[in-house]
């Protein structure tokens, strides 16, 4: 995976598309997969997991350019043959319903627990 191209895919993602240090995110991965055009990558998405049955849809991506063609669709597809257990992703409700519920996930409750919060307090 060549990290720069990588981080020119998140950059024209997303409003806060650099993630310095994704290197080390890609060496404790499950699985990644990638998309690409000629010349050009177009798509990513990482699948991380707890070395059991779990595993966690990360960083999804697809250039805009590239948006509305099956590509995301695909990526988050195309692991999930690979995952034995449970595939999760975390999603706002639009999200969920427009692009994961399509690709078969199910809404589920779920928590979080900031702890950026928590340490500045």
């Amino acid at each position: 995976m060549d990290e720069d191209e990588l981080q020119r895919l998140f950059e024209a993602s997303w409003p806060d598309g650099r993630k310095d240090g994704y290197r080390s995110v890609l060496e404790q991965s499950f699985t990644w997969v990638t998309a690409h055009a000629p010349a050009a990558l177009v798509g990513f998405v990482n699948v991380a997991w707890d070395g059991g049955i779990h595993f966690f849809l990360l960083d999804t991506t697809v250039h805009p350019e590239w948006r509305h063609r099956g590509i995301g669709w695909r990526l988050v597809r195309e692991p999930a043959a690979d995952c034995r257990g449970y595939l999760h992703v975390d999603a706002d409700e639009v999200l969920m319903t427009s692009f994961y519920s399509p690709c078969g996930f199910k809404p589920t409750p779920a928590g979080v627990l900031d702890t950026r919060a928590a340490r500045s307090e």
